[in-house]
């Protein structure tokens, strides 16, 4: 179904607008209904659907789940606040760094809550912390499906779904511990809850989709607030009630996200800070301040004290900085192009055209309001993405995955309805070229990698396009048509996604595919792995350049070794947390119950290895920057004092652009007062003795 077909719709009944007087149904009847509709699909449905969703859901779940114990700890800095929250009820609810609780992680803690309880379950391992995120991409790619389906064609739906699946980021992301899965699945959820309320007028269901968003806001912050404006724009201009009602159910969805973001917040805030863990990345201790410094306007201006170092600048496309030039190409270039873009420029041309033809739809129509929900979520987003001049990395853009396949889908499901246009051919044959020109061109920033794979494309969405400017005659060429136009549109982002499913990624900043040039801020190429399809080397985790980041950070890895492999840089322990040899963790472990701390490291990152290694709580000096002032140093005098902290173990990261200084303070005050020794190449202190 197009936008432009006047049919029945294919909108599933809304069960609340039963007849007067009819009976409910009790709950175990609408139970064994709810499943017997999830097995056989939609009374309307054709035969084959059911089951080609059913293989969709499996083929993503076998992808996302494949081998995901390649990946080890994944970011250790989560998975040692994962490991806390799994043993100690108080560091699950703040989502504390340490078992011990003296700092939290720099997000709240919604996703680490998934994976602790996994943890619980199953035990700590990679498997048991990496499998609730593959889970959330096959729920995500199921939710995409479903909010298709509401009013388009199950062609379609399987499409949209199909190229949320095979999204280079989207693979990457869900195969890893970032919050950043969460996020995505609660604000497909969200948008699916919103088309519900649009469709049927009911309050309840805005109300859930502010809900959605409200933990959203507890799994990343403002960045879930990205879509309330879409959200909420959509709903006014298409919900089938008078704008009084429109508003007022708005108002309601609006206190939905307050309550569920707020909570949480309003504990954290009310709470005396001795009775807390110390709020990670905020300099004062304040969640809000948190929420609206460092990981809020301060993305946006740059100013994120206590961050890495300074963000990517204004000006435009001219200008620039560690974390890449902004401008509106910004997702276009370097390795960022490779995670999400290979059908963005299509994505925009569909969106246009699938509005122009589907333009003299009623205001209430719920296609075009599908469409608009999409589509705002891309675009929105993508241009926040795009000029925000703090931390940006490639990862980031997973969030726009589901809105992109959305987009996709119901705008080619728009165009081939209407190819008997000549003008509608035209364009879909040149925008078929334009997709398969901009493959060859981020296929070939990956140097060496599947070098003949450019050339399949082009030859392939050459035909494609030969195909789409034939009118429609026959079924046969109509099938011949859609096929070829699929492998020419998807083969290169499924060859990167193949790649990175088949590789695994460790540290804090990683990417999808292969090593590519001119990686953003010099972090693209410096960590060669070996393995993934085609044999490539993995890409774009990179270390930074030699020299570490301003600021003066120094130190190393845990047993001055990486998690897999390849050559280090300067960045200390920010990217990969490393290995412990076994005569050091041993050492850590020797009459730990005698300790609230085994050791103390500067950085989360840094004291996540050890604290993974061992299983006992380890300090995180100055939290994942090593810049919070956490422990001062007259804190951690009184801890030693105490007998709490055992051992301090040298390097790691430390302060950085306007932070606290307080964990070089302590580094040194160690050095001064206590004898240093080295265990399995590592220096540390014994602050007992």
């Amino acid at each position: 179904m197009s936008l432009t077909t006047a049919s029945t719709p294919t909108t599933a009944p809304d069960a609340s607008a039963a007849p007067a007087g009819a009976t409910a149904q009790p709950l175990s009847g609408r139970l064994r209904s709810g499943l017997r509709r999830f097995v056989r699909g939609r009374e309307d449905a054709a035969a084959w659907e059911r089951p080609a969703l059913l293989g969709l859901l499996a083929v993503t779940a076998l992808l996302y789940l494949w081998d995901l114990a390649a990946s080890g700890w994944a970011n250790s800095f989560y998975s040692a606040a994962v490991q806390a929250g799994s043993v100690n009820g108080e560091a699950f609810f703040y989502g504390s760094s340490d078992a011990a609780n003296s700092i939290t992680v720099d997000k709240p803690p919604a996703s680490l809550w998934i994976m602790a309880l996994s943890v619980r379950l199953f035990g700590l391992s990679s498997w048991s912390i990496l499998v609730p995120e593959a889970l959330m991409g096959v729920a995500t790619v199921w939710l995409v499906y479903l909010t298709v389906r509401r009013t388009f064609s199950a062609r379609t739906s399987l499409l949209a779904g199909g190229v949320l699946a095979l999204t280079p980021v989207a693979a990457l992301m869900f195969r890893f511990n970032n919050p950043d899965a969460l996020l995505v699945l609660l604000l497909t959820l969200a948008t699916y809850l919103t088309l519900r309320g649009i469709e049927s007028g009911r309050i309840r269901w805005v109300i859930w989709a502010g809900v959605a968003v409200g933990f959203g806001f507890l799994t990343k912050q403002l960045q879930a607030f990205l879509i309330l404006p879409v959200l909420a724009g959509v709903y006014l201009a298409a919900a089938r009630v008078s704008w009084a009602k429109r508003f007022g159910h708005l108002f309601a969805a609006l206190g939905a996200v307050v309550v569920a973001a707020g909570w949480w917040v309003a504990v954290v805030e009310l709470v005396p800070a001795s009775m807390r863990p110390y709020v990670g990345g905020s300099q004062t201790n304040s969640f809000l301040e948190l929420t609206f410094g460092y990981n809020g306007l301060g993305r946006l201006t740059g100013n994120e004290t206590g961050s890495v170092t300074g963000g990517g600048g204004g000006g435009g496309a001219a200008g620039g900085g560690m974390w890449g030039s902004t401008g509106i190409l910004r997702l276009f270039e370097n390795e960022i192009g490779g995670q999400i873009t290979w059908l963005l420029p299509a994505a925009l041309v569909l969106f246009v055209v699938a509005l122009v033809l589907g333009r003299k739809l009623a205001r209430t129509d719920a296609r075009r309001a599908t469409l608009l929900l999409f589509g705002g979520w891309l675009i929105v987003t993508a241009l926040a993405f795009s000029f925000m001049a703090g931390i940006f990395h490639a990862y980031y853009t997973v969030a726009l995955a589901p809105a992109l396949a959305g987009v996709v889908a119901i705008g080619a499901s728009a165009v081939w309805a209407s190819r008997e246009t000549l003008w509608v051919r035209i364009l879909s044959a040149v925008t078929m070229l334009g997709t398969a020109v901009w493959a060859w061109v981020l296929l070939d920033r990956a140097t060496g990698w599947l070098p003949w794979l450019k050339v399949v494309v082009l030859i392939v969405a050459l035909a494609a396009s030969v195909l789409l400017l034939l009118p429609p005659r026959s079924r046969v060429l109509s099938g011949a048509t859609i096929a070829v136009t699929l492998v020419g549109a998807l083969l290169a982002p499924t060859a990167y996604t193949l790649q990175t499913v088949t590789t695994g990624h460790t540290g804090s900043i990683v990417t999808a595919g292969p090593t590519v040039s001119g990686a953003m801020g010099g972090f693209g190429g410096g960590r060669p792995r070996q393995g993934g399809f085609g044999g490539a080397p993995n890409g774009a985790q990179g270390a930074p350049p030699a020299g570490g980041i301003p600021g003066g950070a120094t130190g190393g890895a845990p047993g001055g070794s990486t998690n897999g492999g390849g050559s280090r840089g300067g960045m200390g322990g920010l990217l990969d947390s490393g290995t412990v040899s076994s005569q050091l963790s041993s050492l850590l472990k020797a009459d730990a119950s005698k300790y609230t701390w085994v050791a103390a490291a500067v950085g989360s990152n840094s004291a996540a290895g050890y604290q993974l290694a061992t299983q006992e709580a380890v300090m995180p000096i100055g939290g994942f920057n090593g810049s919070d002032p956490s422990p001062t140093l007259a804190q951690f005098k009184q801890y030693v004092a105490e007998g709490k902290i055992h051992y301090f173990i040298s390097g790691g990261v430390g302060r950085s652009n306007g932070g606290s200084d307080a964990s070089s303070q302590i580094a040194s005050w160690v050095e001064e007062n206590f004898t240093a020794t080295t265990v399995g190449g590592v220096t540390l202190h014994d602050l007992t003795e």
